[in-house]
C-alpha cells in the first residue's frame, strides 16, 4: 500500500465549497479529488513535454517574422 503524505493547501473560499460539495455528492473524499486533479495536470505536463522532446529538432520561425508575413499578407 502507498504511503501518504500530509500537507497544508490554501483554497479560495469558493474553490474550497465546490470541492467539499463535489466530495460529498460523489461519495469520494476531499483528498481522493485534489490527488487525482494534481495527477491529470502533471499528466498533462508529463505529455506536453514529451510533445516538445520530440520536436525539438523541428525548425521553427521567428514568432516577429511571422507576424511581418501576415501583415505583408493582409491578413493583420
Amino acid at each position: 500500500m502507498a504511503t501518504t503524505q500530509r500537507t497544508t493547501v490554501y483554497f479560495s473560499p469558493k474553490l474550497y465549497r465546490a470541492l467539499k460539495v463535489k466530495a460529498a455528492t460523489t461519495d469520494r473524499s476531499f483528498s481522493d479529488l485534489v490527488n487525482e486533479a494534481v495527477q491529470m495536470a502533471l499528466q498533462e505536463d508529463a505529455a506536453d513535454e514529451e510533445a516538445f522532446r520530440r520536436r525539438k529538432n523541428e525548425p521553427s520561425r521567428e514568432f516577429a517574422a511571422l507576424l511581418r508575413e501576415l501583415k505583408s499578407e493582409g491578413a493583420l
